[in-house]
């Protein structure tokens, strides 16, 4: 794969000297992205991570990446191979993504819903729809083909999560949706404008899915989730929404716990990241599905 990044900057910058320069990574999990300063100006290169062919549709993300940049919360794209997932955009300068800054403070909780609020209220739909079962299943699929196997307890706690979706999860809407709303990908540039990043999850989903996703992955404060509720929902959500943000969070723990077993199986370290989810995911569900009451403050601890 390297290799192959390395030709393709080659080829796109008509540069036959152009090293593939791994020395300043840019972060990331599903992929690895890498900063370069290519003919004067510095771009962002991923390289698309382990499995992520059989995980990802790189054509569906491609058209997701195009119609959030028109927009204008997006990083600038100018290379997008559907078929590798090789991407390279223009790096936003002088810029930090809010994990690095506060993903508690007041300013970014308003920043990240503000963005959120104008992806979901965007009247361009995306063409595919980000639907978590379905996924979960694909990657249980991926893991069997692989002859891995599973926690020897996860088919009862899985049974436990559907069985809580059935009784509890209604009137479920459909508009577009990052679902991979980590504070890693908001990005603040040196204006002070906040931009959100890969869009390779991308797809019609519940618009809680992504206000969940940045609680759960921010770890945030009891306050700071307050602020954010009642700045993204105009007012504190009734018991019913809240109801799906705890069950978006507990699936989403799910979700990326098999996502990382993939990972883990295909020969990347990632089974420290699988532990954590997995024993989260077990404690919340058994929470939310005894109390009401049970805190989302409280879902976010390890």
């Amino acid at each position: 794969m390297e290799d192959l990044v390395q030709n393709t900057l080659r080829q796109f910058f008509g540069d036959d000297s152009i090293i593939f320069d791994r020395s300043r990574l840019a972060g990331g999990l599903t992929n690895y992205n890498y900063l370069m300063d290519i003919k004067g100006t510095e771009y962002v290169v991923r390289q698309p991570g382990g499995m992520t062919n059989l995980m990802i549709d790189r054509r569906i993300e491609k058209v997701n990446n195009a119609i959030v940049s028109e927009l204008g919360i997006n990083s600038e794209c100018v290379y997008f191979d559907e078929v590798s997932g090789i991407k390279i955009s223009v790096s936003i300068m002088n810029s930090k993504n809010i994990a690095q800054t506060d993903p508690n403070s007041y300013e970014n909780l308003s920043a990240v819903s503000d963005v959120m609020k104008k992806v979901h209220s965007s009247c361009k739909h995306f063409p595919n729809t980000f639907d978590w079962l379905s996924e979960l299943n694909k990657y249980e699929k991926i893991i069997q083909e692989l002859n891995g196997g599973f926690f020897f307890d996860y088919a009862e706690f899985k049974e436990q999560l559907l069985d809580f979706m059935e009784k509890n999860i209604k009137n479920l809407v459909s508009v577009p949706c990052h679902n991979d709303t980590v504070p890693e990908n908001f990005i603040v540039g040196e204006n002070g404008k906040t931009y959100l990043v890969d869009w390779e999850y991308s797809g019609m989903n519940d618009p809680s899915w992504d206000v969940a996703a940045y609680i759960l992955e921010s770890k945030l404060s009891p306050e700071a989730i307050d602020f954010l509720l009642k700045d993204y929902y105009g007012e504190y959500p009734d018991t019913e929404e809240l109801t799906k943000i705890k069950f978006f969070m507990v699936a989403q723990d799910l979700l990326w716990m098999v996502w990382a077993m993939i990972r883990h199986y295909s020969g990347d370290d990632f089974l420290d990241y699988c532990s954590l989810r997995y024993e989260r995911f077990q404690r919340n569900i058994k929470a939310i599905t005894e109390s009401e009451g049970y805190e989302l403050a409280d879902m976010v601890k390890n």
